[in-house]
């Protein structure tokens, strides 16, 4: 009976057994006996035991499964939380080495593969009071603005993500270069001092932007309106440069093709300068014409009455087409004429060769004896002559004249003048030769 009491006393109150490890950390980080000890996320073992040393660090005895025991040299171990909200949620992360030495039951992990959680009062222990209620006042304006949106908060977390994985990758890029980025860095506290230095300005740019942002808030009804309307116009703007890229394809040719020009053009436009320049007061006038302080007196209000004159034309201007397609006929018939009229009214007078103060002239007195006086008792009676008399020299029935035939006909066939809507008569020339 005393062998199986001391039997079941090992096991109920015994050190845990199987294989055991101490590691050494800064502080416990608030550690507590049975918490995990995971690798890869999994856990393999427990913490068994907490205890201070002499030197100021905790010592930190835990138990590791036999599937992962022994470990090996390398390995290192690290506490960490679940959440920030939790207290007893910490566990050690163990990153195991591979290729090493074993460590064996009951050895110590120095402080050198050991790392400690940094709790978040550590860090607001490192602000100064004035920083902490400021810190305070973001917070609690933070938790105003998402009062009652919870769900969409959660949407935009959805795409936290991805977002600091990008993040991730550019501080890669950012780093990469250590020379460049020191530089960097050197330049981005430069500007920061300088912009210290401006405080008072840096001041009145974030009262200006809050006021900006109150009054965007003011108008958050048109702003959700822009935003709903947005998705469409997205889609038909994506339509629009899909449909720009076939364009761009053909401007190219045009670029292409103007290049050449293009060079002659600065030339040009140096020309161009000083009329541009004088061009100034014509604009200015031209501003005036176009609106001026005043009734009935600029452009525009010119254009205002437009709509009156416009009902009077669709009275007025379909009876003067009328007349016009009406009278185009007479003109027609009357235009090529107008050398002979024209030359008529120009030349006749010079023709007679006399001329006083007013210029030349003429007398004209036409005579046509084509009958003869015969006075007898029983009284006086005319006698016609015939065209073989007096006449013979006189044309009859020529009413159908073509233009130009008052004069002989030109050798290379100018005139007289005939178009094929001139009904005239081609014979009816001047005699002689």
């Amino acid at each position: 009976m005393i062998a199986a009491i001391a039997i079941v006393a090992v096991l109920l109150f015994g050190g845990g057994g199987g294989y055991q490890v101490t590691a050494e950390f800064q502080n416990a980080s608030q550690l507590v006996k049975g918490n995990q000890v995971m690798i890869g996320g999994r856990p393999v073992g427990k913490i068994n035991d907490i205890t201070l040393q002499p030197n100021g660090l905790a010592a930190v005895k835990f138990s590791v499964d036999s599937d992962f025991a022994p470990l090996h040299e390398g390995t290192t171990a690290t506490i960490r939380v679940n959440s920030l909200s939790g207290i007893a949620n910490r566990y050690i992360s163990l990153q195991p080495g591979i290729g090493h030495d074993e460590i064996h039951d009951g050895d110590t992990i120095g402080t050198d593969k050991t790392t400690t959680a940094v709790d978040l009062d550590a860090i607001f222990n490192t602000l100064d009071p004035k920083t902490r209620h400021g810190l305070q006042q973001l917070i609690r304006g933070s938790a105003q603005n998402l009062q009652g949106k919870g769900k969409l908060a959660n949407q935009s977390l959805h795409y936290l993500a991805p977002a600091l994985s990008t993040s991730s990758l550019i501080a890669q890029e950012l780093t990469r270069d250590q020379a460049e980025f020191r530089r960097f860095v050197i330049d981005t506290s430069n500007v920061v001092t300088t912009i210290a230095g401006r405080r008072g300005d840096l001041s009145a740019l974030v009262g200006n932007a809050n006021a900006t942002t109150r009054a965007i808030g003011n108008e958050n009804v048109s702003l959700n309106q822009a935003l709903a309307e947005l998705p469409a116009t997205l889609r038909q703007a994506n339509s629009t440069f899909v449909d720009l890229n076939a364009t761009l394809g053909d401007l190219d040719v045009l670029v292409n093709e103007s290049k050449p020009a293009t060079k002659r053009l600065a030339p040009f436009l140096k020309q161009l300068r000083p009329l541009v320049r004088d061009a100034t007061p014509t604009i200015t006038d031209l501003r005036h014409l176009i609106r001026t302080p005043g009734s009935n007196n600029d452009l525009i209000e010119l254009l205002t009455k437009q709509p009156k004159l416009a009902n009077l034309a669709k009275v007025d201007f379909p009876r003067t087409i009328q007349a016009l397609q009406k009278g185009q006929p007479v003109v027609d018939y009357l235009r090529p004429y107008a050398p002979d009229f024209t030359g008529w009214l120009t030349k006749f007078g010079q023709g007679a060769a006399n001329y006083d103060a007013n210029g030349h002239y003429a007398r004209i007195q036409p005579l046509f004896n084509a009958f003869s006086l015969t006075d007898n008792a029983a009284g006086a009676f005319l006698t016609a002559h015939s065209n073989t008399q007096r006449l013979s020299g006189l044309q009859f029935g020529k009413q159908q004249r073509c233009p130009g035939a008052a004069t002989q006909p030109a050798p290379d066939g100018s005139n007289p003048y005939r178009e094929p809507q001139t009904t005239c008569d081609p014979t009816a020339l001047l005699p002689g030769p």
